[in-house]
Parts: structure tokens; sequence; C-alpha cells
């Protein structure tokens, strides 16, 4: 019958998922099943008899030993150090975080105790990786708000530092309510409508606002929303992504109000204000052939440019009609006088318009000095304006397709990745148990690399931003060229597909640069991320280096898809794809921002390819940099 019980308890004891260690009132290891083994390392003969010291960290002996003096006189279970952290240590030295519940027993008389241990190391993990993504989001630069869709009114649950920056708002003023207190009593936007419909139907969208700060000041903002859903397609929550557009909406106004009527035109072009007649502005054709200041024009009214006038008739005729509508414009030709005294005929069309909502006339006045005299010249000037006005056409469509471009990659490139995001982390919510931790680790690797992806877009949109607004500040300095290379080839390796491998180039440990270290990693990055995107598995990926005559050349090789032909001058142009990559997810901004790094720094960089066959990009990046 002993043996028997003895059997039945052995079974017990290795069925049970967790580390199971039987200690008695001497602390001395008399039992441990496998799962104890495979945690701390020890074989149930090695560690049988042995001090219970041996599985702890030596700064825990002596307050384990009054704790457990303490706890053998007490009876029932208690769980322990749920609220503190606790370790264990492996044979191997490592410690390890774990979860212990005690349970105390007795047999013939004898006191044991039963510790259920559970490692808890992924768990651990898992918190930090939460909390990375939790300062990730608090870092951004963009305002960032969470709303609740299954609560009334969808109110705000989250909302990160730039958010509040923004707004001026604290962050318990805005939590629970709805983001609607940001457009104030400004409720009649056109855009609002779009923002509904996409909120009630459950879909993304793009609206630029007018918003309101806590202190009254309005300002632009452009707001992505995305909705998040659950394993049931319920929709849980919306995803605001804001930026304050405020600067480009000015200027955007000012453009197309005054752009059309001053770019660039010969001809002289005044705008002054329907009702006092004072100039609000003159091109700088007109300046130019008058001779006056901005200033001083803004003091005058067009009678100021004439001879002796009579100014009642002058008005009746000519600004009257337009001012009450009865005409759509006037045309007519008169003699201007120059601040000097001289004088020049003109032809002048009229007309009627608004300038913020206030009536203003804008005159397009033109110097018929050569037309009266030659007017075969003048035909021909006429001709050549129009080819002029026909390219900056062309160039403003060009700009406007490139705009459409951008907000439809980034929005694909966003959306994307966060439904990735979001699919992982409803199925991390299905996966509880302990078996299932693989599973558990494949949607935690996805949700990485998915976060690492959107903050790669993220640094490069910004990149272009400090690119063209000039903001970037190069921080020099003298370092090793082996410390940028292992790094980028450290990043690259985890990035690798089935069979790639990097080949390290030879001879480079005594290769210092004076440069900026930061940025040459940037690009090189770039380059070398574009190698391993681009090419198949069991592929190699060839850096080699040189450093002569003050300059160090970086050459990248692989042997990729390559690039099309047809495809080879536009390479390096802001958003631009190569038709043979169309379905490989990208942005078409890294080897542009790369470009205008490398040639900030007094380099260039350039590349050969040949389709199916490989790309070779060649770096070439001055030793020491001249500003």
């Amino acid at each position: 019958m002993i043996r028997q019980d003895q059997e039945i308890f052995n079974i017990l004891l290795e069925t049970v998922s967790e580390a199971v260690v039987i200690v008695n009132q001497k602390q001395q290891i008399m039992e441990v099943n496998r799962a104890a083994e495979s945690i701390f390392g020890y074989d149930n003969a090695e560690i049988n008899g042995k001090p219970l010291d041996i599985l702890m960290p030596s700064n825990y002996h002596e307050a384990h030993k009054e704790h457990f003096r303490n706890y053998i006189e007490e009876v029932g279970q208690k769980r322990m150090a749920l609220s503190l952290d606790v370790y264990g240590l492996s044979k191997s030295g490592n410690i390890i975080p774990i979860e212990v519940l005690l349970n105390p027993f007795k047999i013939y008389d004898n006191t044991y105790v039963m510790a259920l241990i559970r490692d808890v190391s992924k768990q651990k993990e898992t918190e930090y990786d939460y909390m990375l993504r939790s300062k990730a989001l608090e870092s951004a630069s963009n305002g960032i708000i969470i709303t609740d869709a299954l609560r009334q009114d969808n109110p705000i649950i989250y909302c990160n530092k730039a958010f509040t920056d923004l707004t001026g708002y604290s962050n318990k003023e805005v939590l629970g309510i709805n983001c609607r207190f940001l457009q104030g009593t400004d409720r009649s936007q056109k855009p609002l409508d779009k923002l509904r419909k996409a909120i009630r139907t459950g879909k993304s969208c793009l609206v630029t606002l007018r918003n309101y700060r806590k202190d009254g000041t309005l300002f632009w903002n452009d707001l992505y929303v995305t909705p998040i859903t659950n394993e049931k397609g319920i929709i849980t929550n919306f995803i605001g992504i804001q930026n304050d557009v405020t600067e480009r909406v000015k200027a955007e106004e000012e453009r197309n109000h005054l752009a059309a009527i001053f770019n660039e035109s010969l001809n002289e072009i005044y705008v002054f204000d329907a009702n006092t007649l004072l100039f609000i502005s003159a091109n700088t054709g007109a300046l130019n052939n008058l001779g006056y200041t901005q200033d001083e024009l803004k003091k005058m009214t067009p009678f100021d440019l004439k001879n002796e006038v009579d100014e009642e008739s002058y008005r009746k005729a000519y600004f009257d009609p337009l001012i009450t509508k009865a005409k759509e414009k006037v045309e007519y030709e008169t003699i201007h006088v120059r601040k000097d005294g001289s004088v020049y005929p003109v032809n002048v069309h009229l007309q009627l318009s608004y300038l913020n909502e206030k009536p203003v006339l804008v005159a397009i006045v033109l110097d018929i000095t050569d037309q009266k005299n030659y007017l075969q010249k003048l035909e021909k000037t006429v001709e050549e304006r129009t080819k002029q006005l026909q390219v900056a056409l062309s160039k403003e469509k060009e700009l406007n397709e490139l705009k459409t471009k951008f907000l439809s990659l980034v929005s694909h490139e966003f959306k994307t990745p966060l439904s990735g995001i979001s699919t992982s982390v409803m199925l991390l919510e299905k996966y509880q148990k302990s078996t299932e931790q693989k599973k558990r680790e494949k949607h935690l690797n996805t949700i990485k690399e998915k976060v690492q992806y959107l903050n790669a877009i993220l640094n490069d949109f910004l990149s272009i931003e400090r690119l063209e607004s000039g903001k970037v500040d190069y921080k020099i300095s003298e370092f090793k060229l082996s410390k940028v290379i292992n790094e980028v080839v450290y990043n690259a390796n985890m990035l690798l597909k089935t069979g790639q491998h990097i080949n390290y180039p030879n001879n480079i440990d005594g290769i210092t640069m004076h440069q900026d270290e930061r940025v040459l990693e940037l690009i090189l990055s770039n380059v070398v991320l574009n190698a391993i995107k681009y090419s198949d598995e069991n592929t190699d990926i060839d850096i080699e280096i040189e450093q002569l005559n003050g300059i160090t050349k970086i050459e990248v090789k692989d042997e990729g898809l390559g690039i099309p032909k047809d495809d080879l001058e536009n390479v390096f142009t802001r958003y631009y794809r190569a038709q043979n990559v169309v379905n490989i997810k990208g942005t078409g901004i890294g080897l542009n921002i790369a470009k205008t790094h490398a040639q900030n720094l007094g380099g260039n960089i350039s590349l050969k390819s040949e389709e199916k066959k490989g790309t070779t990009v060649t770096i070439i990046i001055p030793n020491k940099y001249v500003s």
C-alpha cells in the first residue's frame, strides 16, 4: 500500500504544470518534479537533501529564513510576493523572476511545505514591451487620442503629451468627453460631416479642421481617424492622429487668393480697397515700373498715378459698375505717371474680387508703349509668356499629383501595420494558457515588427520635414567606422530572410572619420535594408569599404530584383518606386533622404543595377566634414 501511495504521489507530482519543490522544516529540499528541474536546471537526485538556499539569490537568504520560521507555524494556504518581485536562482547562475504559492502539510507529525512555482519571465517581458509601446505613443510628435466606441458619445480614454501641448488642455480635462470640444461653437465645418459619417460607418478618414486651444486661439488640424475592431468585428475604439497645419493652411489661403494674380507676371498688378480705393498690394513689376515702394503705394489711390483727372467721373465710369455688379469687368486705356514724373500709356483690365470676404478691385495693367510702336515684338512676348504659364501650370499639376500620391501613401502605409497590430492584440487575448506561449510570442513579434515599421516611417517623414525646412543640425565628431558598420549589420541581421547573409567588410578597424555618426548610420542602414527587402532568400549582401585621398567609399552589393533600366534615372526621386516593386511595401522616400543627407555632408550616392541580377549602391563621404 505504501508503495502504491508513493506511485500515486509521484504521478500527481509530475502532472502538475507548475514547478513543485517540497521542503521540510529544516528547509531541506525533499522532492522536485520535472517542471522544477526544467526551470532550475538541477536533476532530482542532484538537488535532493540540499538546502533551499540553493534555489535563491544570496541576497534573499537571511530574509527568507526568518519568513520561513514564521510561516511554518501558520495554517492554510498563502500566496506570497504577488505585489513584490521574487526571484529564483538556476544551476547556471541565471536569476529568474518567479511567482510562488506555498502550501503547508503534515505527514506523520512532520511539517512540510509544498511550493508551486511559476516562471514569469515571459510575463515580465510582455509588461516591458507594453511599457515601451506606451512610451513610444507618449514621445510621438503628433497628437494622439484614443476613444471608446462602446461607450455613449465615444469619449476620449487616452491622449498623449503632444496632444495636451498642442491644445493646452490637461489630461484630466479631456478624458471621458467627446473630442468635439476642440471645435468650440464652430460646428458647421463641412469636413465635420465627412468625419461624422466615417465614425458612423466605421471607416478611416483624413480631414482638416479648425480647432481651438484652451485659450481660444485658432489652429488648423489635420486629423487622421481609424477604427479598431475586436475579434467579433465590433468597433471598440477609434484612434485619432493630429498634426498642426496652421502655417500650411495660412500659406495656402494667401496663395489661393493672390498666386494666380501675382505669379511672376510681367504685367503690373494692383489690388486696392473697393471702398477707400487705397492700394492694398502691388506686384514687383508694378513697383519696378512706377518707382514706388510697397509702403509708399499703400498710402496712395489709383488717382495718384494720373495727371489731372476728374475723380468723380472716373469713379462712376470704371469703379462703380464693378462695385454695384452692373459689370463683371472693365477695360480701358489711360496714362500712368511714375514717381520720377515720366509717363507711359497703359491698358487696364479691372474686376471685382474678394480678399477674406472683403471686396477689392484687381487691376491688371499692361504697359502698351511697345504695343503702340512695335506690335510684332509684343506678340512674341505674349507667346513666350503663354509658354511660361503653361510650364507653371504643368508644374502645379505635378505638385498636386505628388500631394495626392503622398496622402494615399501615408493612409496605406499606416493602415496596414495598424491593422496587423490590432489583429495580433486581439489574438493575444485568446492565448492565455502557458502551453500557448509560442503562439503569444508569434503575435508579440508581429506587434514589434509593425511598431518598428511605423516608427521608421514616422522618422522618414520627420527627416523630410527637417531637410526641407533646413532644421537639420549635424553633430560632427570623430569615430571609428567599424562602430557604425557593427550597428548597421546588427540591426539588419534581425530582418534577414531565410538563408540571407551579410558579408562584413575586411580591414576596417583602423578607419576613422570626422563626420556625423548618426546620419552616416542612417544612410547606410537605408541602403542595407533595401538590399535585404529587394533580395530573395539564400542570397548574399556584400559590404566593401575603401578609404583613399580623404574620401571614404562604401559599396553595398546585392543579388536582388534589380532596377528596370527605365526606372534608374528616378530612383532618388521622392515617393518614386520602380515598376517591379510596387507590390512590396515601401514609401519611396528612403533613398531620397539618404542622398540629401550625403550631399549635405559633402558626399553623394550613386547606383548601378541590372534587372534580375542585383544592385550596387556606392556611397562617397569625405573623411572630414567641411561646413
